[in-house]
């Protein structure tokens, strides 16, 4: 599967600072110091509807955390899935009358068209779930034989027992997890299982539904939590720096993909940071499909919206902050993009080389973009009063948007 044009980061001078970022699993801030590949799994979508303001501000924020990298002289090793089966994929294809296969790529390639007008640096890897199916069913066979997974009705299920580190990155109790599970795609209830908890690693082949061979396995799919693991195993290895992907992820998701991997290699951790970004919000719920409370990037954008605006909205909240997004928010952000284009576009301005120092050291500073886009305000707020006679500094600042923060002025 392919993903999308990268566009070019503009050089900077000097270089940039070392990242601290928010680590779900020790709730703190954690100083990443990776060698000079930093590597990096987000976890993508599940293509059965367009792309939503939700998904854009998870993705922004890696997206951040890719241009911090960069500016500190690192090569990037990002890696993204598609989940191009899965239940709400199916379910969504039969209720519409489609193809679950057509819906699945035309959705991707509406996420490719949205990702590239929001500069989105793409992934080096862009896996689909279908695709790594050869390389999932001999995890669940290593793990079925190493007494890891067990077998009922013809599912396997991963034991959740087999992991001493298990609960570490969620932090939660059994209870909430149990709830949690509930919620987000498990099935606590079912009965014979050998823990409420223990997640699927292979359904067995159910009629009308698509399979695959999976050798001793039988005919099936793969569960949720082991397409990851596949993929970042295969691309990225064990103790890779950067889980990411929304909170609503840290569990079970990226809670039962940790144990999988630990149980597997017998090594630990999975990964050296688990980053998640906060929820994006419409008229007081959270933006989910599931509810339909959407605002799609692909509507924002037919509507005439610059993409640049859009994604001053999203750098506008800081990525781990819940919020709201409103008809103000992308005015705001509408009036920012202006404001910053007029002061870019005059010859000469006030010397930017603090701005530059001033964004650098707000984004590696757990991805302050509401900070950093303060900094580029005040610039801009002095050029309009008193100009300046700094002839390279409209376009040190130009060069600064662009590169750390993903905005073309």
């Amino acid at each position: 599967m392919h993903a999308w044009p990268a566009s070019e980061v503009p050089a900077l001078p000097g270089q940039g600072r070392g990242l601290r970022i928010h680590d779900t699993a020790t709730g703190g801030r954690v100083t990443l110091d990776p060698g000079p590949v930093a590597r990096i799994y987000v976890c993508g979508i599940t293509p059965y509807d367009a792309t939503h303001m939700g998904h854009a501000a998870t993705y922004n924020a890696f997206d951040l955390v890719q241009r911090v990298w960069l500016d500190t002289k690192r090569q990037v090793h990002y890696v993204q899935n598609v989940t191009d089966v899965d239940d709400p994929l199916l379910e969504r294809a039969d209720k519409t009358g489609d193809d679950w296969t057509a819906l699945a790529e035309r959705e991707t390639a509406l996420f490719r068209e949205d990702m590239t007008a929001l500069r989105m640096l793409p992934p080096r890897h862009y896996i689909g779930a279908v695709e790594s199916i050869p390389g999932i069913v001999p995890l669940v066979e290593r793990l079925r034989d190493a007494g890891a997974a067990y077998e009922l009705d013809g599912d396997i299920y991963f034991s959740v027992e087999s992991d001493a580190h298990f609960g570490e990155v969620s932090g939660l109790d059994a209870a909430a997890m149990r709830l949690l599970s509930a919620e987000r795609g498990g099935d606590p209830e079912r009965e014979g299982k050998k823990n409420p908890l223990d997640p699927m690693l292979w359904m067995a082949a159910r009629d009308g539904e698509p399979s695959w061979d999976g050798g001793s396995l039988g005919r099936g799919r793969p569960g949720w939590h082991i397409e990851c693991v596949a993929i970042a195993l295969d691309h990225l290895g064990m103790g890779f720096d950067v889980q990411g992907g929304g909170s609503d992820l840290a569990f079970p998701h990226h809670e039962m993909g940790a144990s999988h991997a630990q149980a597997l290699t017998g090594e630990h951790p999975f990964a050296r940071a688990y980053v998640h970004a906060g929820m994006v919000a419409l008229n007081g719920e959270k933006m989910s499909k599931s509810k339909g409370n959407l605002v799609f990037v692909s509507t924002v954008r037919r509507d005439g919206t610059d993409p640049a605006a859009i994604r001053l909205a999203l750098l506008a909240h800081h990525y781990r902050a819940d919020w709201e997004w409103t008809d103000d928010v992308l005015s705001e952000a509408e009036a920012r993009l202006a404001r910053w284009r007029a002061a870019v576009s005059r010859p000469d301005g006030p010397p930017a080389d603090a701005l530059l120092e001033a964004v650098r050291n707000a984004l590696a500073d757990d991805l302050d973009s509401p900070t950093a886009l303060a900094s580029v305000d005040a610039w801009a707020a002095d050029q309009d009063a008193d100009g300046g006679t700094d002839e390279s500094a409209p376009g040190l600042v130009s060069r600064t948007v662009d590169a750390l923060l993903g905005v073309a002025l």
